[in-house]
């Protein structure tokens, strides 16, 4: 990366230069890879309209020769044995847990391919490297998935994680219900749109209340909800699971989660949460290396859940020091796991996507009727 910022310090006029560099370390790119050039470059072709005119690009027949030094120097390098995947990923977030296993007891090289992590510091920031092509692999749920399609992003969706978001209350709460929730506070993770509240007012709706009227909703990015819920400034709050986790392990108490919410709308299946999702082209063009991928994360979890030496190497990515906190988290990431991937899980998930779109008036999702069945990927 270093030789890269060189030479486009002296192709380019280096007040630009210095901004890109700067909006690499700001989203959490790897400045050391040579992906992150790529990243930032992609990044910025798609918030051009967003920026203030004076620290765009100047391009000139100067800025062409970047890529012939780019080409230069990738043909310096050794050709790598394995083919590559660029993941891009939440630099916090806990399938880091799964792709630091990888990569610590060498699962992808195993496998047949290499891993390149590229932490950022938003899932918004992921979501857009996709859509630039500056990485081949991102984290979403299948909402979002499907929901591209009518943007005519044609991605797909393998699963991850069913680990769910809960309703949690304090432990001496009088809430036991749903209907107990009706002038109380409630703190909402995600806000408005957030798919396990919506997956609540349906619920609620069953039993003809509208707690979009009825609770007084507190939105609001997890951390600070937990500190509100601490501090007993909202009655109960949907969050998601890992920060559901950490509530419980201080004796909150959980009242349901996203899968028991869906069980009473009559989608008995447990369905995946989030995914890894990519480009389809890149998908069919690669599925040998998707599947060795999905096979090392599968593999990954295992250890974490098994190995108590992979999940001591884990500990300091849970960012707390606290045993029953660790405990819970370990417990929520290995229920998580995906134990069955078919025909019934596919059809739950368009069975809730729908649930989403009737209880959001198609604010959340646009309609995609019907669900392409491509969207969910699968090796034959």
């Amino acid at each position: 990366m270093l030789v890269i910022f060189v030479m486009e310090f002296f192709i380019l006029n280096p007040t630009y230069v210095w901004f890109d560099f700067k909006l690499q370390l700001r989203l959490g790119i790897n400045t050391s890879s040579k992906s992150s050039f790529t990243l930032s470059y992609g990044t910025l072709f798609l918030l051009h309209k967003y920026l203030p005119f004076k620290i765009m690009f100047k391009f000139s027949t100067r800025f062409l020769l970047i890529p012939l030094v780019l080409a230069v120097l990738s043909c310096s390098e050794p050709e790598q044995k394995n083919e590559a995947i660029n993941i891009s990923v939440l630099e916090f977030g806990t399938v880091n847990w799964t792709l630091q296993t990888i990569k610590r007891n060498q699962l992808d090289e195993e496998n047949g391919f290499s891993l390149n992590i590229q932490p950022l510091a938003s899932t918004q920031a992921t979501k857009i490297a996709l859509q630039a092509g500056a990485t081949h692999i991102i984290v979403a749920d299948w909402v979002w998935t499907i929901g591209q399609r009518a943007n005519g992003f044609h991605y797909q969706f393998a699963p991850y994680s069913s680990s769910a978001g809960a309703l949690m209350v304090p432990a001496e709460s009088a809430i036991h219900s749903t209907n107990d929730l009706i002038g109380k506070k409630l703190g909402i993770a995600g806000g408005g749109l957030d798919k396990n509240w919506l997956f609540l007012k349906a619920l609620s709706n069953q039993s003809n209340n509208d707690l979009d009227q009825q609770v007084e909703k507190v939105f609001g990015a997890p951390p600070l909800l937990n500190n509100l819920a601490q501090q007993r400034k909202v009655d109960a709050l949907i969050n998601y699971w890992h920060y559901s986790a950490r509530l419980e392990a201080q004796g909150f108490r959980k009242l349901l989660d996203t899968h028991d919410i869906l069980d009473l709308l009559g989608i008995k299946k447990n369905i995946p949460i989030l995914g890894f999702v990519f480009n389809r082209s890149w998908g069919k063009k690669h599925a040998e290396t998707v599947k060795k991928f999905l096979e090392a994360s599968r593999q990954a979890a295992n250890l974490i859940c098994s190995s108590d030496k992979d999940w001591q190497a884990t500990l300091p990515l849970t960012k707390t020091t606290d045993p029953n906190t660790q405990n819970l988290l370990r417990a929520g990431y290995c229920k998580g796991r995906i134990a069955s991937w078919g025909g019934a899980e596919k059809t739950a998930i368009k069975k809730a996507y729908t649930v989403l779109s009737e209880t959001s008036e198609d604010k959340l999702v646009r309609t995609v009727e019907p669900i392409p069945a491509d969207v969910f990927w699968s090796h034959d």
